[in-house]
């Protein structure tokens, strides 16, 4: 049962879940009844999700596979959290092909030069789809494969910067969003927060966020402390003039908003509670920079997985409301609906004109559009 608890600061009200396995949207047929009208949620959702089906799917189930699964899974959990079913010919194509990029090592990927990312995402779909069961060995050996991966014991020292932490695969730096993923899909097949692969990325992430109160041991930590989070975690010397985007005059690493999302989530995920300083510091960024219209620090970079880690990040945490800097109290559901209803294209699909990190691909930003909005019912 999800314990519920209060924290109050400069007179904001937070209500922040202490326990929880990963929160899942109620499906259509868990609905209560089918006669009310649709919502404006309901109608871009529709909308969305004919988009991939008639539009994004290829003949052999995939999604952008050009780029390998990873699309293919957003698009199909995507599907299933917002009231598709496992029966579903869409879904059931879907499932199908993604089973195709089932490695014998246990990874789900395609080239393998985005293994954990790939994997991971492709966890929370089949954890998705899997409540009769067919998917255990699946998930079974993809979990042995991505903590496999990780920075942990043997590998680094725990007082190492990047202990506990994982990237995209191999030996690759770890970094905030994959290693956030990687949390995420844990939880999704029900592993506790007590786990010492989730303990040991907590570990990770704590480091990620620009807080100095001893969670932090990097140099970077009293560099802005603001209590946002960023990406990666340099272990080289650094050159604040070669990046005004990462960092600050004085060698600090900027925080930004899919970023602090990430870590707010992770770290509840990992079972911190709303008295612990980080999810404190971590709210206290969100209030000072609620925005939909940019993802904070980064403009319209990342726009749509910005929606995506919002949304899921205070889902996770139970805000209801939050009151931003300038005393606005918001209904952040119904922000989101609104903003995502303006932003939605002719054919039901979102893009981004900004094409970095590929949201300029319909499918791909119409799946974390989707998923943004599987939180909003």
């Amino acid at each position: 049962m999800l314990r519920r608890c209060f924290f109050r600061r400069s007179c904001r009200f937070f209500v922040l879940a202490t326990s929880l396995a990963l929160p899942l949207p109620l499906t259509a047929e868990e609905k209560a009844s089918g006669n009310e009208p649709p919502t404006k949620r309901d109608q871009i959702v529709a909308r969305g999700l004919a988009y991939l089906t008639e539009e994004g799917q290829s003949d052999a189930g995939t999604f952008s596979d050009q780029v390998g699964p990873g699309v293919t899974a957003l698009s199909i959990t995507a599907a299933l959290r917002n009231g598709r079913t496992v029966d579903d010919p869409m879904v059931v194509q879907g499932l199908r092909a993604l089973e195709d990029f089932v490695k014998p090592d246990g990874g789900i990927y395609g080239n393998g030069r985005l293994k954990n990312y790939e994997t991971c995402v492709a966890i929370l779909c089949f954890a998705q789809a899997n409540k009769d069961g067919r998917y255990n060995a699946i998930l079974r050996d993809a979990k042995a494969f991505v903590t496999d991966m990780q920075y942990g014991q043997g590998k680094r020292a725990e007082s190492d910067p990047w202990y506990g932490g994982v990237g995209y695969g191999g030996t690759s730096r770890p970094d905030l969003s994959n290693t956030g993923y990687m949390i995420e899909a844990l939880r999704a097949m029900e592993t506790e927060a007590s786990d010492p692969a989730i303990q040991q990325a907590l570990k990770f992430v704590s480091r990620c966020q620009n807080l100095d109160a001893g969670y932090n041991d990097t140099a970077f930590a009293a560099k802005v402390d603001d209590g946002g989070f960023y990406y990666e975690i340099p272990v080289t010397k650094i050159d604040p003039s070669t990046s005004d985007e990462r960092y600050t005059p004085n060698g600090g690493l900027r925080s930004y908003g899919s970023m602090t999302y990430t870590g707010l989530k992770s770290m509840i995920f990992a079972g911190l509670t709303a008295e612990d300083p980080r999810v404190k510091a971590a709210m206290q960024w969100v209030t000072d920079h609620y925005d939909l219209d940019n993802n904070p620090g980064m403009g319209s970079a990342g726009l749509y997985y910005y929606y995506h880690t919002f949304a899921a990040g205070l889902n996770a945490a139970g805000v209801k409301t939050l009151t931003d800097a300038e005393g606005v109290e918001h209904d952040w559901k119904a922000d989101l609906v609104a903003e995502l209803a303006e932003r939605q294209n002719e054919d039901g699909s979102w893009s981004n004109d900004n094409r970095r990190w590929f949201e300029n691909d319909k499918n791909l930003a119409t799946a974390f559009a989707l998923m943004a909005l599987s939180y909003c019912q």
